[in-house]
């Protein structure tokens, strides 16, 4: 069985969002068209405490897209988003048909950027376990950002052993340097997804 896997559609990764991801808006639309075809459609939220460590502003002299360390883990420095409440936290109001909704970087101690575990590989979401109870064995992934949490949910998908589809036209990079998201996408390539 399959599911289809929105990662992030949240308004913060929108256009005049808190982090907007250029053009992030534009896969909404893919969203929207993919839906109908899974009877599974699950959708992964940041939502994280207004205390998290990984908000430049909660790190003194911090600027946002300077990587720190956070828990000996390396850490990206982002501006305050998807605050738990806040409208920019909401998933886009033009998604229907979502059977699921897993949220991540609930701990303001350690970012989330996978759909399955934190950073650490400490905790995880449920979402591994929802989908194994479903029968889902195979997974097609879109959202934002393909050099953040679509990777890092893409990489944990195929580790835990599903198949997994990546729809290039549903994700849009942050690029904090030029090509990354072109390099995610060649590393989840490498890793053994498969690009459609």
């Amino acid at each position: 069985m399959r599911a289809l896997v929105l990662v992030d559609l949240q308004y913060d990764f929108m256009p005049g969002g808190a982090l907007a991801v250029a053009h992030g808006d534009e896969v909404v639309a893919v969203a929207q068209r993919l839906i109908p075809q899974f009877e599974t459609v699950v959708a992964t939220q940041d939502w994280h405490p207004r205390d998290h460590k990984s908000f430049a502003a909660n790190n003194p002299g911090a600027n946002v897209g300077e990587v720190r360390e956070l828990n000996a883990l390396p850490q990206v420095m982002w501006p305050a988003h998807c605050v738990q409440g806040t409208h920019g936290a909401e998933l886009h109001e033009n998604l229907d048909g979502i059977t699921q909704v897993f949220q991540k970087g609930t701990n303001a101690e350690i970012d989330s950027y996978s759909g399955f575990f934190d950073n650490g590989h400490k905790k995880a979401t449920g979402l591994d376990g929802w989908l194994r109870e479903q029968g889902v064995t195979e997974l097609t992934v879109m959202g934002l950002a393909t050099d953040y949490c679509v990777k890092y949910t893409v990489l944990d998908a195929l580790h835990l052993g599903f198949d997994v589809t990546l729809v290039t036209e549903g994700c849009r990079a942050v690029d904090l340097a030029p090509g990354d998201g072109e390099r995610a996408i060649a590393e989840m390539a490498a890793a053994g997804a498969q690009i459609v």
